[in-house]
């Protein structure tokens, strides 16, 4: 299966890593490898976990903490390549822990001497970047495999981090994901088709698939579905406390799980329903709240405070009115729960209902001057709470005509519509005007005109609404009107040469600065209201555009088919190795600049089938840009829910322009720090001019036609 190939493949490149690093130490360091004493007990031909670590330490500068050694070890143990001399399955950092090489068994001594030292430093260097890449992953199994008893405060924060991105537990709370790291339990089984337990058996554990697949049975039915990593099995027994209502089988070889037991299970059950307060009307919940831990601003200390789990929306509206603080400063930091409320309220209450709704909360007990005292208290808090409103919407609000008397559209675009003979109109328009309004400046009511957004490919996206918005003003984006068969523009097949020699005097940090410059013009004129409407549907929130994401989003596109473009219309087998290694170098300035919507654009190019298959190019580019770009598309891995990528997130300080298609995705990682403020970079206008106007073919079969032309 393509699976087993996978992890045949990876284990091989394990084995041929080990092989290289074995190789170093025996050569540099040969006595780390002795006979050992501890406890009154002899130990032949083995390291301890400490020599090992500082070995790796000195021999790899990169290593930025021992941890991190750690799991490159941890990845050797997991293979079996290195064992405890008491088989104990974790690594551990100490002159007391005692491993051995297996080497006979695994053929660490069978490397050529015929390589010279350039060869072998780059194969080392190879290994040490692959186990690098996999340390993060060895260490987590490794905190896993801990018994919950053994657990440090630092291992418990690394779980509940993962527990973020895991399926099973996405609509748990913090309390619970906090309560649960502290008791999950590692579970793995090596053979597909053991039975885990069967249909009628008492219910004792609950279970999250880590890694691999299992298929549910039952009598009578056979095969009811397959469950994957990230998704769970086993609660309903645990929470009726009655038999297991299915058998359970591994699909696959070497399925991880993670498991908590009934008594924690009923436990943690039993404190989230102690610390929820529920507010209920007519025998209904309303409002549902649940007691959390959050940091001061000053950073001085944790307090427990009540966070909105659920509830009706004016309830909802009603609870934060009543948290607002009118003894604060405007300076003062928005409320997150208040924020998330304001940003995401048109989803489930529109301004319509908004403003009207905070008068009805009334008291309907005191005396005339106790309501009185009660209403003013309340207006004043409407008006924070308004006036908190606008500072997250700012001129958005304009756009609203519940919120604002009249319609105020404060920013008006080109349009460039093209008729069928291929010539133009350009007209002037609102960001958010309508297809209705577009016809009728351009063709008299009543004809069979029809307005179609066009792509390279000669395919067409009818507008079929009237009532539509052109959101998307980006110049990539032509729109035509039509009443007849239609082709495609000219300037939307791309252009027939590369510009090459318009930019090879260019040097990469210059093209990556511009490139970062004209992200950050496109990302900061974004609001995040556009995330909600582009998420939710902007066809649900009557008025609101998403033009600026969506032009944010096409830059990706564009950029990722820019790379694609001109490694394909260069002809030149010298230029286009030369090329390669260029969009490789650009690609590591972008990661420098923490510009990472246009790195990875970069790469997905990069990675393009139509670029892949240039076998004879790749082979021209030298080892050491392969190495980098082998080691940047390794972020580009989707497994464990886009863990490399996260990890590198988490390293990142803002500012920084993140991945967007992952975001919108649905991935949370960058979401805690806003990125408002662009670092200067150097502006060249010819530069900036060039990076500002690509022209691209975005027809991957006309791409992939021009690859083979040049390397069949």
């Amino acid at each position: 299966s393509p699976l087993t190939l996978v992890t045949y493949f990876l284990s091989d490149r394990i084995l041929k890593a080990a092989r290289v690093v074995y190789s170093a130490l025996i050569e540099r360091n040969p006595d780390l490898i002795r006979d050992r004493k501890h406890h009154l007990k002899s130990y032949r031909q083995c390291c301890s976990g400490k020599d090992l670590v500082d070995w790796l330490m000195k021999l790899n500068k990169c290593l930025q903490s021992r941890s991190q050694a750690v799991g490159m070890w941890q990845v050797l143990v997991d293979e079996g390549i290195i064992v405890h001399v008491k088989q104990e399955l974790n690594f551990h950092d100490k002159d007391t822990q005692f491993y051995r090489f297996l080497d006979s068994e695994f053929g660490l001594n069978h490397l050529t001497n015929e390589k010279n030292k350039d060869q072998s430093d780059e194969e080392l260097q190879e290994g040490l970047s692959l186990l690098l890449q996999m340390g993060p992953d060895a260490l987590l199994t490794m905190i896993l495999r801990k018994c919950p008893s053994q657990r440090s405060a630092e291992d418990l924060e690394v779980i509940y981090e993962e527990l973020l991105h895991v399926k099973a537990a996405a609509h748990l709370s913090t309390s619970v994901r906090k309560e649960l790291a502290a008791v999950l339990v590692f579970e793995s089984h090596a053979k597909a088709g053991t039975v885990l337990f069967s249909q009628g058996d008492k219910g004792t554990s609950w279970y999250i698939i880590w890694k691999g697949s299992v298929n549910v049975i039952t009598h009578g039915k056979g095969l009811v579905t397959t469950l994957h990593e990230g998704e769970d099995f086993g609660q309903l027994a645990l929470v009726n406390d009655a038999p297991r209502a299915a058998t359970i089988i591994l699909r696959e070889d070497n399925c991880h799980f993670l498991r908590v037991d009934k008594q924690d299970f009923i436990r943690i059950l039993k404190d989230v329903e102690a610390n929820t307060v529920r507010l209920e009307e007519h025998g209904k919940a309303v409002l549902v709240l649940e007691k959390a831990e959050s940091t001061n601003q000053g950073g001085t200390g944790n307090i427990s405070k009540y966070t909105v789990m659920s509830g009706t929306p004016e309830k909802i509206l009603e609870h934060l009115l009543e948290t607002v603080k009118l003894d604060t400063n405007g300076n003062d930091a928005i409320d997150p729960c208040v924020s998330d409320f304001l940003l995401t309220h048109r989803v489930f209450m529109p301004s319509s209902q908004l403003c009207p709704c905070t008068y009805l909360a009334e008291p309907s007990e005191g005396s005339e001057l106790e309501k009185a005292a009660y209403a003013l208290n309340t207006k004043q808090k409407i008006v924070k709470l308004i006036g908190q409103w606008v500072a997250l919407f700012s001129q958005m609000l304009k756009d609203d005509p519940i919120a604002v008397d009249f319609l105020e559209v404060s920013e008006f675009v080109l349009y460039e519509i093209f008729r069928p003979d291929h010539t133009s109109v350009t007209l002037m328009l609102p960001v958010n005007t309508s297809v209705q309004e577009v016809m009728s400046s351009l063709v008299n009511p009543g004809g069979d005109h029809v307005l179609v957004k066009m792509n390279s490919k000669g395919g067409g996206w009818l507008f079929m609404s009237s009532g539509s918005n052109l959101n998307n003003f980006s110049k990539i984006q032509l729109y035509r009107i039509c009443n007849k068969g239609i082709t495609p523009l000219k300037e939307q097949q791309g252009p027939d040469q590369s510009t090459m020699d318009t930019w090879e005097q260019m040097c990469p940090k210059d093209i990556a600065s511009q490139l970062t410059n004209y992200d950050w013009e496109l990302f900061t004129a974004m609001h995040e209201v556009e995330l909600v409407y582009y998420i939710f549907g902007r066809h649900k929130f009557p008025g609101a555009t998403t033009a600026n994401l969506e032009r944010f989003v096409h830059r990706f596109n564009e950029v990722q088919y820019w790379v694609v473009t001109e490694v394909c219309l260069c002809t030149d087998l010298v230029k286009r190795a030369m090329l390669l290694k260029k969009f490789i170098k650009i690609a590591a300035v972008l990661k420098e600049q923490k510009n990472l919507n246009s790195f990875f654009a970069v790469m997905f190019g990069l990675s393009n089938s139509a670029v892949q298959r240039l076998y004879k190019t790749w082979e021209r580019v030298p080892s050491k840009t392969k190495r980098v770009y082998c080691a940047y598309e390794r972020l580009m891995d989707p497994s464990r829910n886009h863990r490399a990528y996260r990890l590198a997130v988490a390293k990142l300080s803002p500012p920084y322009i993140p991945f967007m298609p992952l975001l919108l995705k649905g991935n949370n990682a960058f979401l805690a720090s806003k990125c408002s403020q662009s670092p200067p970079l150097r502006n060249p206008s010819n530069i900036r001019h060039y990076v500002q106007n690509f022209e691209v073919i975005d027809n991957q079969h006309k791409l992939t036609q021009l690859s083979r032309a040049m390397e069949r």
